[in-house]
């Protein structure tokens, strides 16, 4: 076994064997960023168009530019809301119990001590 075989084991394992801590954080990440440049593309196309009109662009720059921070962005949305899909179907199956029970009553005794 290689040390570079070892480093990617345990770096998956790091990663995603204890939590969706660390992933949500970079989904997060994700999905805000790309709603800003998404939005930052309406921005662009406002002073891409502005440029057009005043002359000071070349044939199809507005467009290509327009559309390259339209669908960056959108392309981040979509992975920021895929990902927190997979991270929920993630906890999912791992089947943990949503509470931990500290103690239990045995009401066979205290039946039968009644009876007494």
């Amino acid at each position: 076994m290689t040390f570079q075989d070892i480093f990617k084991s345990s770096f998956l394992e790091n990663v995603t064997g204890v939590s969706i801590l660390d992933m949500a954080v970079a989904l997060a990440l994700a999905f805000g960023l790309g709603l800003f440049i998404f939005l930052c593309s309406f921005v662009m196309l406002g002073y891409s168009l502005v440029q057009h009109f005043l002359g000071n662009t070349i044939s199809g720059w507005t467009s290509l530019i327009v559309s390259i921070w339209a669908i960056g962005g959108l392309q981040l949305l979509a992975i920021g809301i895929v990902g927190e899909y997979i991270g929920k179907i993630y906890m999912e199956t791992k089947e943990r119990p949503k509470f931990i029970i500290e103690k239990t009553l045995d009401t066979r005794e205290e039946t039968a001590g009644d009876s007494l």
